[in-house]
């Protein structure tokens, strides 16, 4: 059975005082959540503490943004697996859209990075996706492909969190299809040989569409962005299918 993974990616937002009153507002709006999926935050590296305080005896999980492949050394502006499980981190994202764009992390770099998340028992939420030229010259499948079979070489499926993200829908308003989104990660899916491998959605999630994203048989979750910022936003996520 597939438990969805329902995490909010908070990017370069929330100082630690606004980490803090999000988390007096979220927190009582997920206790009567079902327990049949996980609830999880990731904010930026300066609030790990602070939330990882905040949500002591909850059922809110903790992510990372990024992690390095070091342990530690001369790596300025990385964290080390080590720094984040003494914050109670349980997963890292690796290989989002926008590490790809803005520093060029290539698949070698992002595969090095999961890896060592699993060798640390962190669960990597590894992003793939294509862009808006890829899909119009019909080379989407070929690109995630690619992604797939050079970031998760060598990754444990059973301990992985796969989030296709077309990047044409990150933060663009514009949304997949809900039954494409359901095609292509039915695609990666089989192209990883794993059927109980978990796969999110992510781009331009919000309240209005969690609940058609969510029906569909192949995602199992999402991974939000500016949604996850208000509480009562992200608490309507995480509550998907529960009115």
């Amino acid at each position: 059975m597939r438990k969805p993974v329902i995490a909010g990616n908070w990017k370069m937002h929330m100082t630690c005082a606004r980490s803090r009153d999000f988390m007096a507002s979220f927190l009582p709006l997920i206790n009567g959540t079902p327990n049949d999926r996980h609830i999880v935050i990731a904010p930026p590296f300066t609030a790990i503490s602070t939330i990882s305080e905040a949500i002591q005896g909850s059922r809110l999980e903790l992510s990372s943004q990024n992690v390095h492949w070091e342990d530690e050394g001369a790596f300025t502006a990385e964290v080390s697996p080590l720094m984040l499980l003494e914050h109670q981190v349980k997963y890292a994202i690796v290989g989002h859209s926008e590490p790809r764009k803005y520093f060029s992390e290539s698949d070698e770099q992002i595969n090095k990075r999961a890896r060592s998340a699993q060798l640390h028992d962190l669960i990597p939420i590894v992003c793939v996706g294509e862009t808006d030229e890829q899909r119009e010259r019909g080379e989407a499948e070929r690109v995630i492909r690619r992604q797939v079979e050079q970031g998760l070489e060598g990754i444990e499926p059973s301990r992985l969190v796969v989030a296709y993200e077309p990047i044409w829908a990150i933060g663009t308003g514009k949304t997949c299809e809900a039954e494409e989104a359901n095609r292509i990660c039915g695609l990666i899916r089989g192209w990883v040989g794993f059927k109980d491998l978990i796969i999110q959605y992510g781009g331009s999630v919000k309240p209005s569409n969690i609940d058609e994203i969510m029906n569909m048989e192949e995602i199992d979750g999402v991974l939000v962005g500016g949604a996850s910022l208000e509480p009562e936003s992200f608490a309507r996520i995480a509550n998907f299918n529960s009115f």
